[in-house]
């Protein structure tokens, strides 16, 4: 009975310390706590684009004046070494107009191309916004009526891309001053400053300024890194010629926007749908929509020189190839005939049983009914 009685003294006395130890602890855990797992890297859309230096400029130019001109300030740049300049070293102009909404509209203007043995281009800017089609604000139904509206007009004959000065004839003069990327960086510094935080981007341009979309595109996006952006390109798709988009980026030192990562970002045809196809990759906040005749005669025959049937027939199937990477967020609009852009002075006309107007209107509310059309 002894040795019963001790062994229940025992287990009583070692109920009450686990008793006293629980109750005299605070509950922590004498063990150094778990390290906090790694954060996911942050993943930068274009970064590779920043480190071959596109946005060298940013940050780089401001205006010489800045004037309010009715609803609408014009900003001018002044002359200055390296800065930014019209094709023929004339002064580099933009505007800004403010608006009642919270979104933003950035318009690239279009206006030709030049190299060393052509040249067709607009060599000399006018901030004056054109009121037509999509940049007439008057019209109850654009669907852009109340945005705020950056406009940059196109004088530099590269495409906005370029940064490059040429002594064509040798008398120690320059002849073409090349400052795309200098004009639409100086620009866009602009922009961010009069709207710092807008809700949603539209960044869309015309001909030279579809094509210039295309290096406009990481800039903005550096500028905002979080915004919503909607690319609307009107007749500079992207569709080329076996050596011509390569040639160009060589003369105008625009290679710095082509991703070395991926080889064939211009193909072998001159295309450049692949680097479309990794703008979308690289950035999910980004939907696309392009817009084209068949048989665009500025494109085709002007400057391609390669006829309208030509670049239907690569035309047509970049486009399919594109919606076929992205069918969430590329659409197109392929129009028959030759004309050459489309939403400035054809903002009514119908592709496909679709308004220009109402196909833009459905891209940017989101409808379901925004898919691709043509003839």
């Amino acid at each position: 009975m002894k040795t019963k009685h001790n062994s229940l003294e025992v287990r009583l006395i070692a109920v009450g310390l686990a008793a006293f130890i629980v109750g005299c602890s605070d509950g922590s855990d004498p063990r150094p706590p778990a390290p906090e797992p790694e954060p996911e890297p942050l993943i930068v859309p274009f970064q590779e684009l920043y480190d071959q230096g596109v946005d060298r400029y940013l940050g780089e130019f401001t205006p010489m004046t800045s004037e309010v001109d009715g609803d609408t300030t014009v900003h001018t740049f002044g002359a200055m070494d390296g800065g930014p300049l019209c094709l023929r070293g004339g002064e580099y102009a933009m505007s800004t107009k403010e608006n009642t909404g919270e979104e933003l509209v950035i318009f690239l203007q279009g206006g030709g191309a030049c190299w060393n043995d052509f040249c067709a281009a607009t060599e000399t800017a006018d901030p004056t916004v054109p009121e037509f089609g999509l940049l007439d604000q008057s019209l109850e139904n654009n669907p852009v009526a109340d945005w705020d509206l950056a406009y940059l007009p196109y004088c530099d004959g590269s495409i906005f891309s370029g940064d490059a000065d040429y002594d064509d004839d040798g008398d120690g003069e320059i002849d073409r001053y090349h400052r795309g990327v200098q004009n639409t960086s100086a620009s866009l510094d602009v922009v961010a400053n009069a709207f710092p935080s807008p809700s949603r981007i539209l960044l869309t341009g015309v001909s030279a300024g579809g094509f210039g979309t295309d290096y406009a595109l990481p800039l903005v996006r550096k500028l905002y890194p979080d915004v919503p952006i909607e690319l609307i390109n009107d007749s500079g798709v992207g569709v080329s010629a076996p050596g011509f988009s390569t040639d160009r980026a060589a003369e105008w030192n625009s290679e710095a926007f082509i991703a070395q990562s991926v080889p064939d970002f211009i193909d072998d045809r001159g295309h450049l749908t692949n680097g479309h196809i990794w703008y979308l990759n690289e950035d999910p906040n980004l939907r696309m929509g392009y817009m084209s005749t068949k048989q665009d005669v500025v494109i085709a025959d002007v400057f391609l020189m390669i006829g309208g049937p030509a670049f239907e027939a690569e035309l047509i199937p970049e486009m399919a190839k594109l919606e076929e990477a992205h069918p969430d967020r590329f659409r197109s609009l392929i129009g028959d005939g030759n004309q050459h852009t489309f939403l400035q002075t054809r903002f009514e006309d119908t592709v496909g049983g679709t308004t220009i107007v109402q196909w833009i209107t459905d891209m940017l509310s989101g409808s379901a009914d925004w898919v691709s059309v043509s003839d």
